[in-house]
Parts: structure tokens; C-alpha cells; sequence
């Protein structure tokens, strides 16, 4: 895959999420391939993007 072919954001493209969540119950998409970032835990998923938004918009 070039540079190009590569999605411009990786947390808007297609693949399996998480949904995390830290200790002031922000939550955040995070794709699965990505390590969980420190501070973060997860709350849902793994999932297809469109599963984790709806999770989060109807908690």
C-alpha cells in the first residue's frame, strides 16, 4: 500500500473499535489495531465503527 492508498485518518475508517472511556467518563472511538493509551480502559467492543457510535449515542 502506498501513502496515498492509506486512509487519511484512521479513526474514520472501516475495521473494528473500541469504545473507551476515562476516569472523567469522557469516552473516545478507538480503533482495535491501536494500543489502548494509558488512563483509558475499554467500555464496549470490539465492533464495526457504526456499532460503537450508536453504543455511545444511545448509552
Amino acid at each position: 500500500m502506498t501513502t496515498s492508498e492509506a486512509p487519511a485518518n484512521p479513526f474514520d475508517a472501516e475495521g473494528e473499535f473500541l469504545v473507551l472511556a476515562n476516569d472523567r467518563g469522557e469516552l473516545s472511538l478507538w480503533p482495535l489495531f491501536a494500543a489502548v493509551p494509558e488512563g483509558w480502559s475499554a467500555e464496549h467492543g470490539p465492533c464495526p465503527r457504526q456499532d460503537a457510535l450508536d453504543w455511545v449515542t444511545n448509552r
